[in-house]
């Protein structure tokens, strides 16, 4: 079955590439098009699509307003933003209104299908050192939420504890499972708890929550 993509950008151009892209892909479809958060509303109602290639900046509705609406949808297609360096703070606004992640609109061909694979199988795009660096940026864009934050991590074990950290440092559940000498599926296990303790939506989330928290601050390291 094929994963079918909704191309949303006020660019006729940018679409037009993507859907090159996407179209020359085996198991990937272009589902529809739209020129605006709004419009991309109204296809979703008639058009059914797995993963949303979204901007930021539109006319009438911008892309952070239409992630809102469509995540708040059940059972509602993945949104993958599309952003540039200097709008780091409208992406923290839409990974927090639930994008599965952010692609830089210079992203080359093959990061855009492992993105958009990733997201379809209920991965989230955390893992680029360019998605570590843009969160380092959105710290000061935080809110402070830090004490609620506290008292929600008071329900993780400590293991859950040390596996939202590697989360949040962006890394995979294979090498997490490596780090901590485990495997694979127990990784899993304690990721799904965690998000369900803390009511997140995905590993994106959880990124967001470990910043908002305090759990781990901008420019701190692995070790």
């Amino acid at each position: 079955m094929s994963i079918r993509v909704l191309l949303v950008d006020d660019q006729e151009l940018v679409r037009t590439g993507f859907r090159m892209v996407l179209d020359a892909q085996e198991g990937i479809e272009v589902a529809g098009e739209a020129a605006d958060g709004r419009a991309a509303l109204e296809v979703l109602r008639s058009t059914s699509a797995d993963v949303v290639l979204m901007d930021v900046r539109m006319p009438k509705m911008d892309g952070i307003e239409a992630t809102r609406h469509i995540c708040a949808a059940p059972d509602s297609p993945k949104v993958i933003i599309l952003t540039t360096f200097d709008l780091d703070e409208y992406a923290f606004s839409a990974l927090k209104a639930g994008a599965a992640g952010f692609l830089l609109k210079d992203a080359g061909p093959e990061q855009l299908i492992e993105a958009i694979r990733a997201v379809s199988s209920g991965e989230a795009v955390v893992a680029p050192s360019t998605t570590r660096r843009l969160i380092d940026r959105f710290v000061q864009h935080i809110p402070d939420e830090q004490e609620q934050g506290e008292t929600a991590l008071d329900t993780l074990t400590a293991r859950e504890g040390e596996v939202l950290k590697l989360v949040a440092r962006g890394m995979s559940n294979g090498e997490i499972a490596a780090r901590l000498y485990v495997s694979e599926a127990t990784v899993k296990t304690h990721v799904g708890r965690i998000l369900s303790k803390l009511g997140l939506r995905d590993r994106v989330q959880a990124v967001v929550f470990a910043y908002e928290t305090g759990l781990i601050r901008s420019g701190q390291n692995d070790d």
